[in-house]
């Protein structure tokens, strides 16, 4: 499902009236969101990646969190022609946008603004 259809962005606060085009990719990604949700207690929940780019991952979320939350997210990203094997990413990032929605599998479309650092690990280690 196309995350465009799931908001409209000029109801995005801070959002500035000439958007910088940058690429995202609509990605179905295992994904690890863990945090404080909005009544202070620490969450782990699996959710999958709806969209992610260099600057931002959008995904639904059935913890409920607030605008300024510190989430992490790992990430499993599987083996391609170019990459030899499963990685796990870790990135960090605050949330800038909730948006909450009855009609899905989640109660909530999460939209979070990512940190420039990252950690890759191997998903698996190879014995020698």
């Amino acid at each position: 499902m196309s995350t465009s259809i799931l908001f409209d962005k000029s109801s995005i606060q801070g959002a500035t009236r000439f958007a910088k085009t940058e690429r995202s990719f609509e990605l179905s990604l295992p994904t690890l969101v863990s945090g404080i949700d909005a009544t202070g207690n620490e969450f782990k929940e699996y959710t999958e990646l709806a969209s992610i780019s260099a600057q931002e991952a959008i995904f639904w979320l059935d913890s409920g969190v607030t605008i300024g939350s510190k989430l992490k997210l790992s990430l499993d990203v599987p083996k391609t022609v170019l990459l030899e094997s499963d990685l796990k990413l870790e990135i960090t990032g605050r949330v800038t946008f909730v948006k909450a929605d009855q009609s899905s599998d989640k109660k909530q479309l999460i939209s979070l603004r990512l940190e420039k650092k990252y950690k890759i690990n191997p998903l698996h280690s190879k014995k020698i």
